[in-house]
């Protein structure tokens, strides 16, 4: 059988930049097996492969790394709403929503000129694990202990459909001399933590972002991620969970992938009530960079 697919740069309006994604428009007769190997021939942090909607969704919609499949993603579901709507599958719609194993996702649509902008509303509230030792998560970065920041929080799992360990550094320096200790994150996992570290910085005064960050997931085939929607997600959610305000609206402007020399631009923002995250979002524009066909057999 022929699947046709088409391969877009996420979180970028520049090709060879933002995050790389492969989505297989209409993957019906494709088993999870299959799946995985053509993710794993693509080799991008994600693959997508979309289905009928088996709920009172849009499209059902299943995400694999080179080596698992995800229940949730954030450059996967920006990516698969934007080919979708680029080559008319949505009819000109405002919005579709997509069917995963977290929940559904609602992505947002918004059009200006050339210029499609998505924006993903997270699938499940905010959860938050316990502390996570900061010796261990450094030794996982090939970083001292006194390397993170701790006055906000300890390393700690968040996830709003996928968990992260979030952790945070001093700098922008700090953040690009991170490096992966393989054999600390066989322990991380050990613990029975997710082995996906999330590293962020402020951006100072004078920096066009609020944020920068980096993502390792080497378990997960992941070494390091261009952009990750679902981290950020979760960390613009974690970020409003620790505001000293009971209500507010919250934005961030946050620039990952640079030390990949794919630089990638994430708008997050979350909103509190009562001292409760109520929703996050993460959003974001696309460049289709390529077409083609699989032959399976």
């Amino acid at each position: 059988m022929r699947y046709h697919y088409y391969i877009c740069d996420v979180f970028t309006e520049t090709r060879f930049g933002g995050n790389p994604l492969a989505v297989l428009p209409d993957a019906r007769g494709l088993d999870g097996e299959q799946m995985q190997r053509i993710a794993r021939e693509f080799n991008f942090s994600e693959s997508t492969f979309v289905l009928p909607a088996e709920a009172d969704g849009d499209r059902r919609v299943r995400i694999f790394t080179p080596k698992v499949e995800v229940p949730f993603a954030g450059h996967p579901n920006i990516g698969t709403a934007f080919v979708l709507a680029v080559t008319g599958e949505l009819d000109g719609r405002d919005e579709v929503v997509f069917e995963e194993a977290a929940g559904k996702v609602p992505v947002s649509l918004a059009r200006d000129g050339d210029r499609l902008r998505c924006e993903l509303a997270a699938p499940e509230a905010l959860t938050l694990s316990e502390p996570v030792s900061a010796e261990l998560i450094a030794a996982a970065l090939s970083l001292e202990p006194e390397d993170i920041v701790t006055e906000t929080h300890l390393p700690q799992a968040a996830s709003v459909g996928l968990p992260f360990i979030m952790t945070e550094l001093p700098d922008a320096d700090t953040l690009a001399g991170a490096r992966i200790d393989a054999g600390m994150f066989d322990v991380v996992a050990e613990h029975g933590l997710p082995p996906d570290i999330h590293m962020y910085v402020h951006g100072g005064d004078s920096d066009e972002y609020d944020i920068r960050a980096r993502m390792f997931a080497p378990l997960d085939g992941v070494p390091e991620d261009p952009a990750t929607g679902s981290a950020n997600c979760a960390l613009a959610a974690l970020l409003a969970h620790y505001a000293p305000e009971e209500a507010g609206r919250y934005g961030w402007r946050i620039l990952q992938g640079a030390e990949m020399g794919r630089p990638s631009v994430l708008e997050a923002r979350a909103e509190k009530r009562d001292g409760r995250v109520t929703g996050a979002w993460i959003g974001g524009t696309a460049v289709l960079f390529a077409e083609g066909w699989l032959e399976i057999s």
